[in-house]
């Protein structure tokens, strides 16, 4: 995945909020193609697993709670330098700074309900992108 594929998750606070279409669309109006994508639900474990990285932290069980609470969107997507592309489209983690026209700015409630994940590195995209999806949901 390194360099042209990243990660995202529309997080449960955008799809109940009935966001999951106008984020696809900026999404799209970004460049991205998607090449796997799925409404899914996780558990409380599986949140859990993903965010394990988090685990010292004092929001890892509130952050596990919220990601369990509901279902989200999981994609994986592709484009030229598609990590740092992505995070720029989808706007400092706390939507009172983020930019104008951003993902978060547009669609975000606060700081931990932020509408969108999007991984941090490339080696991130991967392991991510491996944790939602087998090899045969991935389509080039």
């Amino acid at each position: 995945m390194a360099d042209n594929r990243t990660f995202t998750m529309i997080k449960p606070d955008a799809v109940k909020a009935g966001h999951i279409g106008a984020i696809l669309a900026k999404i799209n109006e970004g460049g991205f193609r998607i090449v796997a994508m799925k409404l899914t639900q996780l558990s409380n474990e599986k949140a859990g697993e993903f965010y394990a990285v988090h685990k010292e932290r004092p929001f890892y069980g509130e952050l596990v709670e919220f990601m369990s609470s509901g279902p989200i969107v999981a994609a994986i997507l592709e484009k030229d330098n598609a990590v740092e592309d992505f995070r720029k489209l989808i706007g400092a983690t706390d939507p009172s700074k983020a930019e104008p026209g951003t993902i978060r700015a547009l669609y975000a409630k606060n700081i931990g309900e932020n509408a969108v994940h999007g991984s941090d590195s490339d080696e991130n995209a991967a392991i991510e992108g491996a944790f939602h999806f087998a090899g045969v949901e991935v389509f080039a």
